[in-house]
């Protein structure tokens, strides 16, 4: 990344100037513009201040809520210094970009069928990282072509970047008890992209927290992971057990899982802010390979050639072969017992990999167990 000091040293020296404020301020309009004519349905400025939020993340840690995941704590105060990550950085740029491809209803009702693999919706279609850098980048070539060179770096969710309390602090929305972002108008189904920029733009207000008395999402969470308001212990959760959970999942959690093979949106669905979201309008969002209807034994009986080549430019495919399996053979020795799950099982019963075979067995036993 090149910060280009000598225009950030030109642009930084007229700070007090009310002419030079005016012009950030007539820059901060046109980018907002200009990401709305790339499609993003909101932007926001923030500043660089997370005081605050590396309180909570530090609490966070501290406390080992993390999980396996040892990126979080791998980076000290990058996080939550975005001057850190890139120098001279000054201003951020945030953007949200909706997900949503059906509706909630037909959401639901997958999730209540047993026979069928549950998916968490952001990851059915095209991986959102790739979709979101680019048109960020075309976002920084527009302004680039404004303004000349700026320092300035595309994040999504591949950087240490706080993105939830910076797209808060830019007017995108509140932290809710979930920790996930909502927005009273557009609810939680969508993406954050951030722009880290040396350009002394003017700050959006943040907007006020509207959850209320409300905890639908802590009384709905399967596996108890919300343990109090606006506090997420990942280990418990089923996304981060699904998706960043490297080992065996811990059998004290399995038949909470039910069918959820990678992620899991409960919180959301149950969430009455997103009656106001909408469908995404992008393609590349859309369900692939029939994803959102495929059932837990026609998964499960892809090899990994299969798998390689169904997840290709899918955010699924990071969690590889093995997990896809176990996640999968916990689904299946959730689901009502039958001849066919059985013989599914039983066909990977010696699997090469302790992982599954351990996982396998457990189905085997719970399949077991319901045909009395």
């Amino acid at each position: 990344m090149n910060p280009n000091s000598g225009h950030a040293e030109t642009r930084h020296s007229n700070l007090a100037d009310p002419h030079q404020d005016a012009a950030n301020a007539r820059l901060a309009a046109d980018i907002k513009a200009w990401g709305r004519a790339l499609g993003f349905q909101q932007v926001g400025i923030a500043d660089t201040d997370l005081t605050e939020a590396e309180g909570h993340l530090h609490a966070w840690l501290e406390q080992g809520r993390h999980g396996a995941m040892t990126y979080m704590a791998r980076h000290g105060t990058m996080r939550s210094r975005p001057a850190q990550l890139l120098p001279g950085t000054r201003s951020v740029i945030s953007v949200r970009l909706d997900y949503l491809p059906q509706s909630q209803q037909g959401i639901a009702t997958c999730l209540e069928d047993p026979a069928r693999a549950f998916i968490s919706r952001y990851a059915l279609g095209r991986d959102y990282h790739k979709v979101l850098r680019n048109r960020l980048r075309r976002l920084a070539e527009r302004i680039r072509t404004a303004i000349g060179p700026f320092g300035h770096r595309v994040c999504v969710d591949s950087a240490p970047v706080m993105e939830k309390p910076l797209a808060a602090k830019a007017g995108l929305g509140w932290i809710g008890k979930h920790t996930n972002l909502l927005h009273p108008r557009a609810g939680s189904w969508f993406f954050l992209g951030e722009l880290y920029t040396d350009l002394a733009l003017p700050p959006d207000r943040p907007i006020a927290n509207h959850c209320g008395r409300c905890t639908a999402c802590i009384a709905i969470c399967p596996t108890r992971a919300i343990v109090a308001p606006y506090e997420l212990d990942a280990r418990r959760c089923i996304a981060y057990l699904t998706i960043e959970h490297p080992g065996p999942i811990p059998e004290a959690f399995r038949r909470a899982i039910g069918n959820r093979v990678y992620g899991c949106d409960d919180c959301q669905l149950v969430c009455p802010w997103n009656r106001f979201a909408r469908l995404s309008v992008e393609d590349d969002f859309q369900a692939r390979y029939g994803l959102d209807q495929a059932t837990l034994i026609d998964l499960f009986s892809w090899d990994e050639p299969t798998f390689l080549a169904r997840t290709q430019g899918s955010a699924i495919r990071r969690i590889g072969h093995l997990r896809w399996l176990r996640n999968l053979s916990i689904a299946l020795g959730n689901a009502p017992a039958s001849p066919g799950i059985t013989s599914a099982l039983a066909a990977r019963a010696h699997h090469p990999d302790e992982l599954i075979r351990e996982h396998v067995g457990w189905a085997l036993r719970e399949q077991a167990s319901r045909r009395g």
